[in-house]
């Protein structure tokens, strides 16, 4: 391949780029954002019913407009006792918007709805979808997901979302050091896999 193949990573959230370069950078992949390209990247309806479709929906987005393969992803968590929510309305589960703005408000809601539900109904598992889209139409999709229980407090400092409530053994998400978190979370999974699907299409 020679040179490093440019991709553009359509998200605003400075973590995610850190791990997409993480798993991605090793085979030959420079991941650059809208702005780093300086590209305008659209506001995407996430209109999706799941998160695969999300993840394609931003993918597409940022193909079009950079003219580069684009990856994206779409995540959430889904909660046992909840039917599956929030699901893909994790990041709006509360009403309020903002990529880390509403996690505050996003995790007290969840505290809350769960306050009367035993230890042993709190299973959860949260889900990752990274999609790759190319210019020339093709597109590839994975999915990771990591299982856990949901705690009745906030514990820990690192992470975002819903990490502090997300515990993983008897550690939360938030408290978990970042090296193990990324060798077991839904995204790193994902991004695992979608490194193999890469590896075969551009080789």
């Amino acid at each position: 391949m020679g040179e490093d193949m440019v991709f553009l990573l359509s998200t605003q959230n400075k973590y995610k780029k850190i791990e997409f370069e993480r798993i991605l950078s090793p085979l030959g992949l420079e991941i650059k954002t809208a702005p780093e390209l300086k590209v305008d990247l659209p506001d995407v309806e996430e209109t999706g019913t799941t998160f695969e479709e999300n993840a394609l929906l931003k993918a597409r987005a940022g193909c079009e407009v950079s003219g580069l393969p684009s990856l994206a992803d779409d995540s959430g968590l889904c909660v046992d006792a909840l039917d599956g929510a929030p699901g893909i309305y994790s990041a709006r589960f509360s009403g309020e918007a903002g990529e880390h703005g509403g996690d505050e408000a996003n995790n007290q809601k969840l505290m809350e709805l769960l306050k009367d539900t035993p230890d042993e109904e709190r299973g959860a598992h949260y889900v990752c979808a990274v999609a790759a889209v190319f210019p020339d139409g093709r597109e590839l999709v994975t999915r990771g997901e990591v299982y856990g229980t949901i705690g009745r407090e906030e514990r820990g400092t690192g992470g975002f979302g819903y990490d502090p409530l997300f515990l993983y053994g008897d550690k939360t998400y938030a408290e978990v050091p970042a090296s193990e978190k990324d060798k077991t979370s839904h995204r790193s999974v994902a991004l695992q896999k979608m490194a193999a699907l890469l590896k075969e299409e551009l080789h």
